[in-house]
């Protein structure tokens, strides 16, 4: 399970909004072995596409050593999906590296006629993909 601030979520949420038509990216960092997201962080998708999301090489060095000195780690990889439900595509289950992070994908779409986004987590470890449940707090 996913537990995540109302904050951050917001913070998640407004950056898939802000950046639509293109796909939104970023990182939750958080404490090495907390599982606890904390800092949001938001990238630059670097391919600047509205099917496709990817991090500036640069960007990324950038941040893991930023992470490294702070012992942090990526608690939450996240990105939108600007056309189609919140559920990894092919590429993002081959691009998933990080095991223990967890993996959330925002929809910008009305796919289900349940509003303009939907919010949901996943874990994807050696390419299968396993839904959580998000559990959203004010407060750890």
């Amino acid at each position: 399970m996913l537990t995540i601030t109302q904050a951050l979520h917001d913070q998640i949420v407004a950056h898939a909004r802000k950046d639509h038509p293109d796909e939104a990216c970023g990182v939750v960092a958080g404490r090495a072995g907390s599982d606890r997201p904390e800092r949001f962080i938001p990238m630059l998708n670097a391919a600047m596409s509205p099917t496709f999301y990817e991090f500036d090489s640069g960007d990324l060095l950038r941040l893991y050593r930023d992470m490294d000195d702070r012992d942090e780690e990526p608690v939450v990889v996240y990105h939108s999906h600007t056309a189609t439900e919140a559920y990894p595509s092919r590429t993002d289950i081959s691009y998933a590296n990080e095991p223990g992070a967890h993996y959330v994908l925002v929809s910008t779409a009305d796919t289900d006629g349940l509003g303009d986004f939907q919010f949901r987590s996943f874990r994807i470890v050696d390419g299968e993909v396993s839904e959580e449940e998000v559990r959203i707090v004010e407060a750890y």
